[in-house]
């Protein structure tokens, strides 16, 4: 994990983790344990304050991003967790440029919910496409899940 200053090189600190992410589904189980121990370090160590309720929604956000991702996109993917203030900025890059579109509602549908999710827990959640792929970022408040 880095920490760096924010944008503006003031007082505001900006504390970042990243996980390079090929095709291996043991990757999806890497993703999430970097998840905890980032959420961990963000409140142990920064005092960021996380409650435990929220450490599970954004583990599940980040599962089902990269979880989409070894699906649908052939190449490299990259995992970046940003915590500044009282938001946590989950974004995935991958090789894919097809922008995802959730389904309409079925609930006997199987499958196909990832983006459901996501759109559900995260405060924001935004799709971009990008000289190689697409980037997804998802915003999630800290703070306002209950434990």
């Amino acid at each position: 994990m880095d920490e760096t200053s924010g944008a503006d090189g003031g007082a505001a600190s900006l504390l970042e983790a990243s996980l390079a992410l090929d095709s291996d589904g043991s990757r999806i189980a890497q993703a999430r344990h970097l998840t905890s121990a980032f959420l961990t370090t963000a409140r142990d160590d920064h005092g960021i304050p996380v409650v435990a309720a929220t450490v599970e929604i954004v583990q599940l956000i980040v599962s089902e991003l990269v979880t989409n991702a070894r699906k649908y996109a052939p190449g490299p993917t990259l995992l970046r967790l940003r915590a500044t203030g009282a938001v946590v900025r989950v974004e995935l890059w991958d090789s894919n440029p097809v922008v995802p579109a959730a389904k309409p509602h079925d609930p006997e549908r199987i499958g196909r919910h990832g983006l459901e999710i996501v759109r559900a827990l995260a405060q924001t959640v935004t799709v971009e496409q990008t000289p190689l792929g697409k980037r997804i970022t998802a915003d999630i408040a800290l703070t306002t899940a209950t434990t």
